[in-house]
């Protein structure tokens, strides 16, 4: 395998088209996103962490416009522009939070932009519980109380792609953006047959999240979901009944996967596309070796509801 073109630092957003920007914006809020900018053409989204924005929609036909992976200089976008087949040259990006991009197709016809240079802004306040456990306790004289109301969205953790050929998408992500594969999941008598890729960053020796992009073998191309990190697992919760009670549509949860091992819950936007608050993720470096496992000790839940088919068929173009 080819050595890595740059090595991306970490997801950035999604851009997503919509037909109504009102729709849009009242699930996301409810999501647990805060408005950072709206124009006649786009809203832009942002967590408590300290990114302008982490969710772009655009208004127009709903459908799935790009993912955006943050790049570790202007130096990596020139560089990804100069030796990436098809890819654009550097870019402003002439919107809120400015910043400059390349853009490039990825394996199965998506766009991805690398960026760089995108305004940060100031943190907003969080919410954390502190628990008394079987361990430790360390709420001493308080009591624990959540108000409904929706989650704290503190930043984007991964996007994951249906894919009718994950070798082909592994490879293009390894030479693209320098992903490790932290593990593989194969068939389950047939190691040689291929089932999932569950890629992260590489960042050397610092931790990162298990994965940062994953793949999943399935007969249609397509964005399977985006997912976000909140608070803790009061927040989560506190989230999921939020939008149980304003209607929105729930697909799948509150469990914890196997792979990864985060608390999830996933939810579907009003045009179908299917976003995930989780917390508690596993963490690696570059030192951990990638793994191998069978679907049966691969894709499930430890805990909490095994994954729909719906799930498993979402594949948003």
């Amino acid at each position: 395998m080819q050595d890595p073109i740059i090595r991306v630092r970490d997801i950035a957003w999604v851009r997503l088209g919509a037909p109504d920007l009102d729709q849009a914006e009242g699930f996301l809020t409810d999501f647990g996103l805060v408005r950072q900018a709206r124009t006649e053409a786009a809203l832009f989204m942002r967590g408590t962490g300290d990114a302008h924005h982490v969710h772009i929609t655009e208004r127009g036909p709903d459908r799935v416009l790009g993912i955006g992976f943050t790049a570790d200089s202007e130096a990596d976008l020139h560089r990804l522009a100069r030796e990436a087949a098809g890819a654009s040259g550097v870019e402003a990006l002439n919107e809120p939070g400015g910043g400059k991009c390349v853009r490039l197709k990825e394996h199965n016809g998506f766009t991805i932009e690398v960026v760089h240079g995108v305004a940060t802004v100031e943190k907003l306040p969080e919410r954390h519980s502190v628990l008394n456990t079987g361990r430790a306790r360390d709420r001493l004289g308080k009591f624990q109380r959540i108000d409904p109301r929706p989650c704290q969205v503190k930043r984007p953790g991964h996007a994951v792609l249906s894919t009718p050929d994950i070798e082909g998408s592994v490879a293009w992500a390894h030479r693209h953006l320098g992903f490790i594969v932290s593990e593989h999941v194969h068939a389950e008598d047939d190691p040689e047959t291929l089932l999932a890729s569950f890629n992260r960053a590489d960042r050397g020796a610092d931790f990162v999240d298990h994965h940062v992009m994953m793949f999943g073998r399935h007969s249609r191309a397509g964005l399977n979901h985006i997912s976000y990190e909140v608070q803790d697992m009061d927040d989560l919760h506190a989230g999921h009944d939020w939008l149980r009670q304003r209607g929105h549509y729930h697909l799948w949860g509150i469990g914890r996967h196997l792979l990864g091992s985060q608390v999830f819950d996933y939810w579907k936007d009003p045009w179908g596309r299917v976003h995930e608050h989780w917390t508690d993720t596993d963490v690696l470096n570059a030192a951990m070796p990638t793994r191998s496992v069978p679907k049966s000790q691969g894709l499930r839940s430890q805990w909490g509801p095994q994954a729909p088919q719906e799930f498993r068929d979402a594949a948003s173009v």
